[in-house]
């Protein structure tokens, strides 16, 4: 069930703690905090209200004071906890929904989950399909128990089945309770998952033991504040395959004990703090042999040139509001040496990207290149033919870039070209027609691209799908006579800032 809004939550709390008598002695203040942390939730509001039923003031104020100080209201209401615990009653073929809701404990409270970010990690750890499929039928059934929201952008199927980058997945406060609590069952050592909150520089008693032994998990998510020093302890963490580091400080330093992490697969760095982050000891990377995945937020990333480390096994990094600046510029060695096996990049809101760099026209196994929403990005490097192993190339939102290379006719692998809503283009390259393989063009909202189509056009006989807007669709109209098999879809308008954090709003 959805939260209630503040009026309805009152009303019904009033009513399960029996409150309806105007002359009751509860303060108003102790009330509102409880309802705070209720969040609007009808199950808490119901059991919570019924357990205070009738209590005396004095019990009334502790329980505000313990839940509005960090305290756990599922470790201290056993009521509240077993009828939560019911919503997560999954038959055996279903124990892996059960996994992927456990793991949305990974992020802070009250912050948007990127489905992306959840994507690479189920990949790699549940061994799922690499287009995200699974995982995200996996996220519709956990939207579909109310156990989390997830908020999809596309509003018609015609647009790209695995286009998940402004798709995000939001969770009630008590549901990632329930989620930590249920991943915290048993000893430290053998837990599965292990989430890490440290305040200030105040790390759990159990990390401060000389003779810790070794954790057994394989998902592991530590938060720190912004009072956070980044001074660290030991662990031993050989079996985490995804690390998930959440942090506020403007300089945050990797902590040591990554380098022991010989089976981490991927690595998630997100900054929730309003300004990019530095963030150094990136070389521990180049000692772990199967990191296959990394994501990084909010960071500011220069530090890729200037370290001569080899990712071997890497094969996909996400930037997501990063200050790039020489970021792929100047390597010591060539971009194709250091990740050798890399075969996607993604890179969303870089504000600072205005020149794709050559260096990266040099990895020749790269498949997926996504550049979207780098409104100062202004040109392409004719080396882009060189990716001859390109499949998809998206330049969604690139508002300055004015054209396309005559190189990409080279690229005779790429199945999806995504143009949509780069203002600036008013021409496709003339040689068009060479993408032999071509089966998906999106162009929508190129408000400049106005004149005659390429007469090349006519020989991309695989090209199946063209999304575009109503006037983009009427130069599409003598094209649909030579390439039968074509559908041209007007794309539906879709104005929206969900892109933005929480904050922002």
């Amino acid at each position: 069930m959805k939260p209630l809004n503040d009026k309805d939550a009152r009303t019904l709390f009033h009513h399960s703690a029996n409150l309806q008598d105007r002359n009751s002695s509860i303060p108003d203040k102790d009330i509102n905090k409880i309802l705070k942390f209720c969040g609007g939730f009808p199950l808490a509001i119901k059991v919570i209200g019924r357990s205070l039923c009738g209590q005396p003031v004095e019990v009334w104020r502790s329980k505000a004071v313990k839940w509005s100080t960090d305290h756990s209201i599922l470790g201290s209401n056993s009521d509240l906890l077993n009828c939560l615990g019911k919503s997560l009653d999954f038959l055996d073929d279903e124990l892996i929904i059960k996994k992927c809701f456990m793991d949305l404990g990974s992020f802070p409270e009250g912050q948007r989950i990127h489905v992306t970010t959840l994507i690479d990690m189920w990949i790699e750890l549940y061994e799922l399909d690499e287009d995200g499929i699974h995982a995200i039928a996996n996220l519709y059934e956990i939207s579909a128990r109310n156990l989390a929201s997830l908020f999809v952008k596309r509003k018609d199927a015609s647009d790209f089945a695995n286009y998940y980058s402004e798709d995000y997945v939001t969770q009630h406060d008590l549901l990632r309770e329930l989620a930590i609590h249920q991943s915290s069952q048993g000893p430290i050592e053998q837990r599965k998952r292990l989430f890490i909150n440290i305040g200030e520089n105040n790390l759990p008693k159990w990390w401060m033991d000389q003779k810790q032994q070794s954790l057994s998990a394989n998902l592991l998510s530590i938060s720190t504040d912004a009072m956070f020093s980044s001074s660290w302890c030991n662990i031993q963490p050989p079996e985490v395959e995804v690390l998930v580091l959440n942090f506020q400080t403007k300089n945050y330093q990797l902590p040591k004990f990554v380098e022991k992490m010989d089976k981490l697969k991927v690595l998630i760095v997100t900054n929730y703090g309003f300004l990019p982050a530095e963030v150094s000891n990136f070389q521990i990377l180049g000692s772990l042999p199967y990191l296959k995945r990394i994501r990084l937020e909010r960071l500011s990333i220069p530090f890729l040139c200037k370290i001569p480390m080899q990712m071997s096994s890497l094969k996909k990094i996400s930037l997501f509001m990063c200050s790039i600046g020489q970021a792929f510029r100047n390597f010591t060695v060539q971009v194709s040496d250091a990740l050798p096996n890399l075969t996607d990049i993604n890179i969303d809101y870089c504000k600072d990207l205005v020149e794709l760099p050559e260096g990266l026209c040099d990895i020749a196994h790269l498949k997926k290149l996504s550049i979207t929403n780098c409104h100062k990005l202004s040109a392409l490097p004719e080396a882009i033919g060189m990716l001859v192993n390109l499949e998809m190339l998206r330049l969604r939102s690139c508002t300055d870039l004015s054209e396309l290379p005559e190189s990409i006719r080279s690229l005779q692998n790429l199945r999806i070209l995504d143009i949509s809503d780069c203002l600036s283009i008013s021409k496709l390259p003339k040689h068009i027609g060479e993408l032999s393989n071509l089966e998906e063009l999106h162009m929508k909202g190129c408000l400049r691209l106005s004149g005659q189509l390429p007469e090349s056009i006519m020989e991309l006989k695989q090209l199946k799908l063209v999304i575009c807007d109503e006037e983009r669709a009427r130069l599409w109209e003598p094209i649909k006579d030579f390439l039968t098999n074509l559908k041209v879809v007007v794309a539906t308008k879709d104005i929206s800032l969900n892109w933005l954090p929480n904050r922002y709003f």
